[in-house]
C-alpha cells in the first residue's frame, strides 16, 4: 500500500446541517497543493422537487479579491457548467449521495456558493476539499 495520509489536507467548508438559505464560502484556500478535489455529502430530504432545490456554484481567483465563475476546462467531473453552476440537486434520487468534483484551474482560491430555492429543505450538507499532491509533504 501507498501513503495517502501525508499526501493531502482536508478543508472542512461545512460541517453536516441543513442549509435554508444562500450561503457563500469564500478564500477556500489550495496553497501548497497541487490538485483539489470538492466532496458534497448531500443528506436525505424528502422536500426536494423542482420547485425546492439546492444549486452550488464555484468560483476561483488568484488573489482571494476577484472571483469569476469556473469553467468547463477547470473542472473534472462535470460538463456544461454555466455561470459556475457545477451542480443543481432537486429530486429525492438526487438526495443521500456523495458528489465530488476535480478542481483543476490552477487558482489559489475557490468560492462556494450554495443556494437554497423554494422552502422546507432541511436535509443536511457536509462539504470538503481534498488538497492532494502536496508540495510540502511530511518524510515518512
Amino acid at each position: 500500500m501507498k501513503d495517502l495520509h501525508n499526501s493531502i489536507d482536508i478543508i472542512k467548508v461545512l460541517h453536516p446541517i441543513g442549509i435554508t438559505a444562500t450561503a457563500i464560502y469564500t478564500d477556500l484556500d489550495l496553497v501548497d497543493a497541487n490538485s483539489a478535489e470538492l466532496v458534497i455529502d448531500i443528506g436525505l430530504d424528502a422536500a426536494l422537487t423542482g420547485s425546492a432545490y439546492w444549486e452550488f456554484t464555484l468560483k476561483d481567483s488568484a488573489d482571494g479579491v476577484t472571483y469569476a465563475a469556473v469553467e468547463d476546462a477547470d473542472m473534472l467531473g462535470v460538463e456544461d457548467i454555466v455561470a459556475g453552476l457545477i451542480l443543481t440537486v432537486n429530486d429525492t434520487d438526487e438526495d443521500n449521495t456523495i458528489y465530488n468534483f476535480g478542481y483543476v484551474g490552477g487558482k489559489r482560491y475557490l468560492e462556494l456558493t450554495v443556494t437554497e430555492a423554494g422552502t422546507d429543505l432541511t436535509g443536511p450538507i457536509c462539504i470538503m476539499i481534498i488538497k492532494g499532491n502536496l508540495l510540502d509533504s511530511p518524510a515518512i
